[in-house]
């Protein structure tokens, strides 16, 4: 819809933003996982995929359905812009919490969503108890990501990880099944992909 200011002038074409689902991740997602594992070199922090290849391998092993892996693609526009995954440790019906976000995608507000909502689903119908995740403390962005999908700070890891030659310590948080839930939109979630 095209509307004139009081100039005369046309204003800004009126367009309605993208908005994000949640599916799980598909073994047609390689493309879309590679370009954000280029968009930005932090997200070398995620794994190592830098050819298609890798991408593919990455893909396979977080969709076997054997494996402990219950990933879910945030997408938008039918492209696939990030994952939240649950790592699952079924002997205790725990799961590692972790997430990623394609550069061009950033600051949208859809990864705290689609945490929040992926833990819940996680908490509820995944069956977990407790979930758990970890931040480097030089990535606040992740901890804000993790407050807002109601994670509590439990703990740092003092000096955790070796990165470009400098100690960085890691914030620990986790989410038990008993507390609740953060108030945020959940993302939907599409089960059939």
């Amino acid at each position: 819809m095209r509307r004139e200011t009081e100039r005369g002038l046309p204003a800004q074409q009126e367009t309605t933003p993208p908005t994000a689902v949640l599916r799980p991740l598909r073994s047609n997602d390689v493309e879309d996982v590679l370009a954000a594992f280029r968009s930005n070199p932090d997200m070398a922090r995620q794994g190592t995929v830098t050819t298609s290849a890798e991408a593919t391998a990455y893909v396979d092993r977080l969709t076997d359905p054997a494996g402990a892996h219950r990933p879910w693609a945030i997408n938008v526009d039918g492209r696939l812009v990030g994952l939240v995954c649950v790592s699952v440790d079924a002997e205790n019906r725990n799961g590692w919490f972790w997430y990623w976000l394609a550069d061009r995608a950033r600051g949208r507000g859809w990864m705290k969503r689609a945490s929040a909502t992926v833990a819940e689903w996680a908490l509820t119908t995944g069956g977990l108890d407790r979930l758990e995740l970890g931040h480097r403390v030089n990535n606040p962005a992740s901890g804000a990501v993790a407050r807002a999908a109601g994670f509590v700070k439990e703990g740092t890891e003092r000096q955790k990880f070796l990165v470009d030659g400098e100690r960085i310590d890691v914030d620990t948080y986790s989410r038990l099944r008993t507390d609740p839930a953060p108030v945020v939109e959940p993302l939907e979630m599409l089960r059939g992909g």
